[in-house]
């Protein structure tokens, strides 16, 4: 029997030994290190699973140059780089990683709302500089008795709700899909409006969609406390980037802190950089080494499922099921 044809589109890890282990005798393996269709889809076009980490976006016309591809594994937890209209109109199955960084999502939301709270990063340089004082940080207020908004309200965010809670903080959620008490976790459901102008500190957790694509602009970011601070460990666009410099030169926040941006990486020559009151890392808030072997193991997991005929764990578009490539 021929062994299947696997593409790696795109990978930021050292090692491939996990891959090859889970589909050793199955598969061979095509690792590449690609960033859009065009330069995978040379190697792509006669495999019968494709693991994708970044590279895309994977549309229709992609897939259509895929004909044996049954199935589209996402490293990752997000998969709005790929057409999933498309993909099940074309019987390919789509899945993703839904909870292998979750702790460390939280965990850094934490960090950046801490670093926020208590000017770290400001009072890193202002040393870094030469100086040695602390009234150029003012105001700091504790974290007990402040408010945080969690936009979305899916597994990372109620995380983030339990820690905040430990800290006193009073947790609020918007999220049109979660019922009041649906989840035995810190949080009162409101209305984003509402959100926004309660909360000390707005920390976003949506999935990326046509209907949160730029959510957080010019409107919504007038509605928040003047004092507040915008984190986002979510999606860059969610957030209208324009917009967010407006309101940072306008002075109707108190600043940011965002694990990614869009676009992304940022420009060397961009307004957000260069701010005291702006934190911007490298979309780190995925990795610890713990999670990065969920994060391996996950994808190549799925395709082994789908190329030895069984249903796999996390499947984003369960309609494909009856009417795939995989007769699964």
């Amino acid at each position: 029997m021929s062994l299947a044809k696997v593409v790696l589109t795109d990978y930021v890890w050292e090692s491939l030994d996990v891959e090859k282990r889970t589909l050793d005798g199955l598969a061979n393996l095509v690792a590449l290190k690609t960033k859009t269709p065009d330069e995978f889809l040379g190697e792509a076009a006669d495999c019968d699973a494709l693991l994708n980490t970044y590279a895309g976006p994977i549309t229709a016309e992609a897939m259509a140059k895929m004909p044996k591809c049954r199935i589209i594994a996402r490293y990752g937890i997000g998969v709005d780089t790929i057409d999933l209209e498309a993909a099940t109109a074309a019987g390919i199955i789509v899945t993703n990683n839904p909870t292998y960084c979750i702790e460390e999502v939280a965990e850094h939301t934490l960090a950046l709302l801490l670093a926020c709270a208590r000017k770290v990063a400001f009072y890193d340089r202002l040393v870094r500089a030469g100086r040695w004082e602390v009234p150029p940080g003012k105001p700091i207020r504790r974290l007990a008795g402040l408010t945080l908004g969690l936009v979305g309200f899916g597994n990372i965010a109620r995380q983030v709700a339990v820690r905040a809670a430990a800290f006193g903080m009073r947790i609020l959620y918007a999220d049109p899909f979660v019922k009041e008490g649906q989840f035995e976790v810190p949080g009162t459901k409101v209305e984003l409006d509402a959100l926004l102008g309660e909360s000390d500190f707005v920390s976003l957790h949506p999935p990326l969609t046509p209907q949160t694509r730029g959510m957080i602009d010019d409107g919504t970011l007038a509605k928040m406390k003047p004092g507040a601070f915008l984190i986002n460990c979510s999606r860059g666009p969610v957030v209208d980037t324009g917009a967010l410099v407006r309101a940072l030169d306008a002075k109707r926040i108190a600043g940011c802190a965002l694990d990614t941006v869009d676009p992304e990486p940022l420009p060397e020559a961009h307004p957000l950089r260069g701010r005291e009151n702006v934190i911007v890392l490298p979309h780190a808030a995925w990795y610890s080494e713990q999670a990065m072997a969920g994060l391996q193991a996950g994808a190549p997991g799925e395709v082994r499922r789908v190329l030895t005929g069984q249903w796999p764990v996390n499947v984003v578009n369960p309609a494909v099921r009856g009417r795939n490539r995989a007769g699964l």
